[in-house]
């Protein structure tokens, strides 16, 4: 494979999975609306679009470049909005996919990653979490995630694209060099809001201290952004070498609790930090955790820099030297 096609290439996980493609000897073209993407995280072909309205932009892609593959990052990701907005998740998810899939079918284009979820098991009764494991939708978010999935399915039954679908666990982490990191707003994940906490001194919010768990906080699967872009790597050599269609859950496999992520950002910052415990959050599972069995043995991939310490060490170095995050470069 040569050129990659990378749909939200310019987001978090996406560039990140663009840097390691480039030192990779691969061609990644970016296709993103920058409504949440940030073209000063890439150092790449970008060409600014929409799957769902740009139809006819996307064409155009595809005309200037013969693309071997496809990574499909692009669509709306919020959890909690997508329960306040459904139409949105369900017009940008579902238009932009098919669009992307429709043009791939056109060009030839057999081969696609897509960015999938663990919300697609909802509220999980057995852990650690497995590829087996039962499909319980309790978002709109995650639907789409899901319907997705099986729309992948027809398309590989019916014009034998075949695809690997990435089911993320709780992506966190920068570069190791703090060049590149998170820079959402408004950012939701615990990690850089408890190191922005820390670094203005402004009091965190810890949602829920009443869990049934070993410090009664919520336990979660975080993966470096690192490992989770080079599993995108491992999904398109497996498809290079005639893989099958198939979904991979893409976590650590052990889980870290809130207060553990405390402590440790307090550990790396070396600053105290203010915590105020608030009502749970609906819908916050007790504890979650993926079962990365399959990822490792048919993919080969190896999670390589997600121990707790790295994660929060390369968050740390970025939001302290990117106070407004690519802006701050």
């Amino acid at each position: 494979m040569k050129n990659i096609l990378v749909t939200g290439g310019a987001g978090y996980i996406g560039s990140m999975t663009v840097k390691q493609l480039q030192e990779n000897g691969l061609n990644p073209t970016v296709f993103d609306n920058l409504v949440y993407g940030h073209k000063e995280s890439i150092a790449a072909t970008l060409i600014q679009g929409d799957l769902a309205t740009d139809k006819d932009k996307l064409e155009q892609v595809f005309k200037d470049t013969k693309f071997d593959a496809v990574i499909h990052f692009a669509g709306y990701a919020a959890t909690g909005e997508s329960m306040k907005n459904p139409y949105k998740y369900f017009y940008y998810n579902y238009v932009g996919g098919l669009n992307l899939a429709e043009t791939m079918v056109r060009y030839g284009v057999r081969h696609i990653v897509f960015s999938s979820s663990c919300t697609v098991y909802g509220n999980v009764g057995k852990l650690p979490v497995g590829e087996d494991s039962p499909i319980d939708i309790v978002n709109v978010y995650g639907q789409t995630k899901y319907d997705f999935e099986k729309i992948l399915d027809w398309y590989d039954q019916i014009y034998q694209i075949k695809s690997v679908r990435l089911r993320y666990f709780n992506a966190c982490g920068a570069a190791l060099d703090g060049s590149m990191g998170e820079d959402h707003n408004p950012e939701a994940h615990i990690i850089p809001n408890a190191i922005k906490a820390a670094l203005s001194s402004i009091p965190f919010s810890l949602f829920g201290d009443d869990y049934p768990t070993k410090d009664g906080t919520c336990i979660r699967d975080y993966i470096h952004v690192l490992d989770l872009a080079q599993a995108h790597l491992k999904a398109l050599d497996y498809l290079e070498k005639g893989g099958k269609t198939d979904y991979f859950n893409i976590g650590v496999g052990k889980g870290y609790s809130n207060k553990e992520v405390l402590e440790m950002v307090k550990k790396v910052s070396g600053k105290d930090l203010s915590v105020e415990v608030k009502p749970r959050r609906s819908g916050d599972a007790n504890e979650i955790y993926a079962d990365n069995t399959k990822a490792k043995k048919v993919l080969g991939w190896n999670p390589e820099h997600s121990d707790l310490e790295t994660i929060v060490k390369s968050a740390y170095l970025w939001h302290s030297t990117h106070p407004n995050g690519y802006l701050s470069s």
